[in-house]
């Protein structure tokens, strides 16, 4: 094991991250309006790296992602790579005494994803994976209201995630190869993050689920190819708490450019939260619905604390990504103790290298199951 890498009181976290395309960027952007320096970047060249560097206002260009993890001269790393390098610089920088966020997929396989998961647990570094949709003020108050007994018991969870950017035949992306992607493109890309959610919503754990997955012919150099990895998920499940639930998942519906969509029905209210549009939540009785709007002064307590601006002026996306990250440094600065919550963060937990390793061993259940038709339990 290498040398765990010490933060001082006071002093910036060395940011570092192996990765510059859009998600890159985003990641940048949230470590520096947490006010970290981002010392260096590292992409799939070094000239590339060079480059990006120059435009990013990044100092440093490392010619390799494995140089990046494994710096003296960096304390946190964000993988932001290809999916099929997230296992190798994530188990190198750990090693290496890094603490690390990773984009998801945290591997391609399940076996990996629990390793990787028991190291990170071993060297006692912080290992996070931004599944960012948790920090919306809107979903964290439907949580509460779950939590709370609000909303009552759980009968049913159902929504989709929608996108359209592989929807025309010549659409295309590293995704769609399973040598960089891995063996899931829709759901582990997309159909992850509305399972972490709506898990975390309610409490609930999809227990056992039933697949079935499409995939689209495309064209290229004038032919038409099959993908390996699926266009469409459609899941039916029940929970570890005897709800019911169904969820649609897709890159191919257009017009559709990122709405995750869930609505969890109680005993008491149905609750509803639409990614798109994200300054309100849906609550609906027999009696009477309501639309209740983001406002920190009539919100849960974790709700108003993840509303950093005034109701009427909109939060989005990047704003999730600033609080994860936010969150992630807390951590790093006051670790958690063994028997509770980190200390002085949104609500004591980030979502851990644990958590994304159950998201891959739930895409290995799907793709199990669009394969043979049947039930698949899921651990």
């Amino acid at each position: 094991m290498g040398r765990t890498t010490s933060v001082a009181a006071g002093s910036s976290l060395r940011t570092a991250i192996a990765g510059v395309g859009m998600i890159g960027q985003v990641h940048l952007d949230a470590v520096r309006r947490n006010g970290a320096p981002v010392v260096g970047v590292s992409a799939s060249t070094p000239a590339r790296a060079k480059e990006a560097a120059a435009a990013l206002g990044v100092e440093r260009a490392f010619d390799s992602s494995q140089a990046l993890v494994t710096s003296d001269d960096v304390d946190v790393v964000h993988i932001c790579t290809p999916n099929g390098a997230h296992a190798e610089l994530a188990e190198l920088a750990l090693r290496a005494g890094k603490h690390v966020v990773c984009e998801k997929p945290l591997t391609t396989s399940g076996a990996t994803a629990d390793a990787l998961a028991a190291l990170a647990a071993e060297t006692g570094l912080v290992a996070a994976v931004p599944f960012v949709y948790r920090y919306h003020p809107m979903a964290a108050e439907a949580r509460a209201r779950v939590r709370d007994g609000r909303a009552g018991d759980v009968r049913l969870v159902h929504g989709h995630y929608l996108q359209d950017w592989l929807s025309e035949p010549d659409d295309t992306n590293w995704r769609v190869d399973t040598a960089a992607g891995g063996p899931s493109r829709a759901f582990a890309d997309i159909g992850s993050h509305w399972c972490d959610l709506v898990e975390w919503v309610t409490g609930h754990r999809i227990a056992e689920l039933t697949a079935v997955s499409q995939t689209v012919d495309r064209t290229a150099e004038g032919a038409p190819v099959r993908p390996d990895t699926e266009d469409v998920v459609q899941l039916l499940f029940r929970t570890d708490r005897g709800a019911t639930g169904t969820v649609t998942v897709s890159q191919i519906s257009p017009g559709r450019k990122n709405r995750l969509w869930f609505e969890v029905d109680g005993t008491r209210t149905s609750l509803a939260f639409d990614q798109e549009n994200p300054e309100s939540l849906f609550v609906g009785s027999r009696g009477e619905n309501a639309a209740v709007l983001r406002d920190p002064a009539v919100l849960s307590p974790v709700a108003a604390r993840l509303s950093v601006v005034p109701g009427g002026h909109p939060m989005g996306y990047l704003d999730c990504f600033a609080a994860f990250v936010r969150e992630v440094h807390a951590a790093i600065r006051a670790p958690r103790a063994a028997d509770g919550p980190a200390a002085d963060t949104t609500w004591g937990t980030y979502p851990t290298f644990d958590d994304a390793a159950r998201m891959v061993r739930l895409t290995e259940a799907v793709l199990g199951s669009a394969a043979d038709r049947s039930w698949k339990e899921v651990s």
